[in-house]
């Protein structure tokens, strides 16, 4: 009688509509709208060397625990009652997390750590129980993982009781832990390690997900931008750089969506191993999407602020270095599902580093509208290679 409870808890992949996102996945991600907002303000707010290796440590946490899940409702249903129980739990905790950010090296810490360490060991032990008699192999792997995660766990606390320096240095070693796990198969003496052939994923779920949630990504650019505007005198200025912002996540959006997203989900779907090249194609190659992004949004603040600003290094960076992240993390999602790297992404990095050479010459609003130049010149550029050979983005 377990048994069958237990195996009702995964999804029915073979069923019509069975790899579809449901509801309560699309509300679980709205915590991270937040948790978006909150790391671009943090970044804009504290921003320094230090204040950007916080925010980038945090920004690497915030995806984790989001991918991680994302992984386990690709196995876990969220219709039923349990998991239900289980997301709705989690999305709690992402608010206490998200609500922390802005002073987790501050005063709210090991509020942060807590929160985090709590999703990340409780989604996994829950899941080992929930697949324990359906699938073996998955359940060593999400005890493996379980491990793992208990392990890191102990130096996010750790980092949560300590201060300043100290704190960055734990959480580091916490995620470097974390982010070792999939590359090692999560090998634990005496339970050995996980295969990526044992991870069989839904492509079509796991790209929709990711996709899903680069669109509220997309979508806090377009909220920091039009908050902006809204909250400064109209000038000719002010609606230039919105509409420069605009194009920026338009272009964004185009070289995701147009070539990237669904020749992906059909890769996955048609692949011996999906596991490993959801790994490389979400797991990790989204991280500088999902981070060239959040830098971008900084930018557009930076830009609406300082538009006449000439030679500031600092808020040049945010500007080429949010494009620049977002087609590296293009080129290497793109061609890890397709076997090839799109030369139209290589040569818009290429031009973003140029671009360097004339901060000390150009108004920092020029080098806005330059930076979301190069990102069109670099869709028009693959829609003109590929043309109309791949169908328009749609989610299913």
């Amino acid at each position: 009688m377990a048994g069958t409870t237990v195996r009702n808890w995964l999804r029915a992949k073979s069923s019509p509509g069975g790899n579809k996102v449901t509801f309560l996945e699309l509300f679980f991600d709205l915590v991270f709208v937040f948790s978006i907002s909150q790391l671009s303000h943090a970044l804009a707010a504290h921003y320094s060397l230090l204040g950007a290796a916080e925010a980038a440590l945090m920004t690497f946490a915030v995806w984790w625990v989001w991918i991680f899940t994302a992984w386990v409702t690709n196995w876990l249903d969220p219709e039923k009652m349990p998991v239900r129980a289980m997301l709705i739990v989690l999305m709690l905790l992402g608010l206490v997390l998200s609500s922390s950010i802005p002073e987790a090296f501050g005063d709210k810490g090991l509020l942060f750590a807590g929160a985090y360490v709590l999703m990340q060991v409780g989604r996994s032990v829950f899941t080992a129980y929930a697949v324990r008699q359906s699938s073996h192999s998955n359940y060593l792997n999400f005890t493996r993982i379980s491990i793992w995660l208990a392990v890191s766990g102990v130096f996010w606390i750790a980092g949560g009781l300590l201060e300043h320096e100290a704190r960055l240095i734990a959480w580091v070693i916490a995620l470097a832990i974390e982010y070792a796990g999939p590359a090692s198969g999560f090998f634990v003496p005496g339970l050995g390690k996980s295969s990526t052939a044992d991870w069989d994923v839904s492509g079509a779920h796991m790209a929709e997900r990711c996709a899903l949630f680069i669109i509220i990504c997309l979508g806090e650019a377009v909220l920091v931008s039009g908050r902006t505007f809204s909250e400064m005198p109209f000038s000719p200025m002010t609606g230039l750089v919105l509409v420069t912002s605009f194009a920026s996540t338009v272009a964004m959006w185009w070289l995701y969506f147009r070539f990237g997203h669904e020749r992906a989900a059909h890769r996955i779907e048609h692949d011996a191993t999906p596991g490993n090249l959801a790994r490389q194609a979400f797991t990790y190659a989204h991280i500088p999407i999902l981070a060239g992004i959040i830098v971008d949004a900084v930018a557009v603040e930076f830009i609406f602020s300082h538009p006449h600003e000439v030679g500031d290094l600092g808020i040049a960076a945010t500007i080429l270095g949010g494009s620049g992240l977002f087609l590296a993390g293009n080129l290497w999602f793109k061609g890890a599902t397709s076997g090839k790297a799109p030369l139209s992404h290589l040569a818009g990095i290429v031009l973003l580093i140029l671009l360097t050479f004339l901060v000390p010459a150009v108004e920092i609003y020029v080098m806005g509208i330059l930076a979301a130049l190069v990102l069109v010149i670099v869709a028009a550029w693959e829609y003109r290679s590929l043309g109309s050979a791949a169908p328009a983005p749609t989610l299913h």
